[in-house]
């Protein structure tokens, strides 16, 4: 008997969704909803192999949503058979440390969260009552980014703060793109047919986003985004890790608000900052034809990443698997050979020619004498939403 979830991702004019049979993980439609509360607004949905565009302007979510249903309607799969819908859900701070259920207090709650995620939280409600409007006689799951992390130590979390400050306020780290860390490290444990808690693992999760985690024998101990995920390493358009005191300098020199220098550092600095481009296809071209800022770039990010990962090796005592994954981690196989090859002494060797492998498919790009096993894993999000979705339920 099939199990259909409904999934969805939505950003402040955008959401991402998919349709996944829990009972065979089998992906039944995909789409996405673009431009919502601007002037053409499009709708792309694909089921069994065909794609159905459809362009129509959307005031809100509320009625992206509601066109989305039918168009599900009209071209399937049937809607009526969807036994939950899961909810991507940016931060769950403190308050939320699991997969949840979503009621009033649960939607209320992710309100009082707004101000630790100003960017993401605001839509996913907007999106998460949309959804229940129209579709209220399923039960909706909020899936948190940060839950994963909600086993970070205290010396982990803990910022060297007033602590009076950092309680009133919930200032911590808490980590993100946890959902796509726990489907990683799992999926490595199935790999190398391993007891999940018998495993040291390292993942790095390198997209536009970019972060990288600790995990101890199962239990997430150490990651790179911290409070927001501005934290950490260099990313697409994210400055990853500055001096905190650049705000203020900012402030002085440039007479920037708060505003303008978190928009900088969001939006504007990363490997666009450093080279103009955020996209590495982009960037390899530019390396290709002699950019010294590009070279430059791919340069800081990779001591970006070695520096992280040096201190899970050390956090970690002993590492059983690196992983890569998520857009650059899983295609960019240059940025691979330069960070293993520099662990190389440290006992990470990397297998060239399995490295050279193009494939959509998980595999061990280390020589079967490498004391670490390296890693290629594609990241499943999705997938990862619908297992807790129905578990939340069940």
């Amino acid at each position: 008997m099939s199990k259909p979830v409904l999934l969805l991702n939505c950003g402040s004019s955008s959401v991402k969704y998919q349709i996944i049979d829990a009972q065979t993980e089998d992906v039944v439609a995909s789409g996405i909803i673009q431009r919502i509360g601007e002037a053409g607004s499009t709708l792309d949905h694909t089921v069994g192999g065909l794609e159905h565009s459809y362009q129509q302007d959307y005031a809100d979510h509320s009625q992206a949503l509601g066109h989305l249903v039918a168009v599900i309607n009209e071209v399937g799969p049937a809607l009526g058979d969807v036994v939950a819908v899961g909810h991507r859900a940016v931060h769950g701070g403190e308050l939320f440390r699991e997969t949840t259920v979503v009621d009033e207090a649960v939607i209320q709650g992710l309100r009082d969260l707004s101000s630790l995620a100003p960017l993401h939280n605001p839509p996913g409600i907007q999106g998460i009552e949309a959804a229940r409007a129209v579709l209220p006689n399923v039960p909706h799951v909020a899936i948190f980014d940060t839950a994963f992390f909600s086993t970070l130590p205290p010396e982990a979390y803990t910022y060297a703060l007033d602590a009076e400050l950092a309680a009133k306020h919930s200032i911590r780290k808490y980590g993100f793109h946890g959902t796509s860390h726990s489907y990683v490290s799992k999926k490595v444990a199935e790999i190398l047919g391993r007891d999940y808690t018998d495993l040291n693992q390292i993942v790095c999760h390198l997209g536009n986003g970019a972060s990288i985690s600790a995990i101890d024998h199962g239990v997430a101990v150490e990651t790179s985004m911290g409070l927001t995920p501005l934290a950490g390493l260099v990313m697409g358009t994210r400055s990853g890790d500055v001096d905190p005191g650049l705000h203020a300098y900012l402030g002085r020199v440039e007479g920037w608000t708060l505003e303008e220098v978190d928009a900088e550092l969001n939006r504007r600095s990363g490997l666009l900052g450093l080279d103009g481009a955020s996209d590495w296809r982009d960037i390899n071209r530019m390396i290709e034809e002699g950019d010294a800022r590009a070279k430059l770039a791919v340069k800081v990010f990779a001591h970006r990443l070695l520096g992280y990962i040096g201190s899970y090796i050390v956090f970690l005592g002993k590492v059983d698997a690196i992983t890569f994954t998520a857009g650059v981690g899983e295609n960019n196989i240059g940025l691979r050979e330069l960070v293993i090859k520099k662990l190389e002494p440290l006992g990470f060797i990397l297998d060239g020619e399995a490295n050279a492998v193009r494939s959509k498919e998980p595999r061990i790009i280390s020589k079967p004498d490498s004391p670490t096993t390296v890693l290629v894993v594609p990241t499943n999000e999705e997938l990862a939403m619908a297992r807790e979705t129905v578990a939340a339920i069940s």
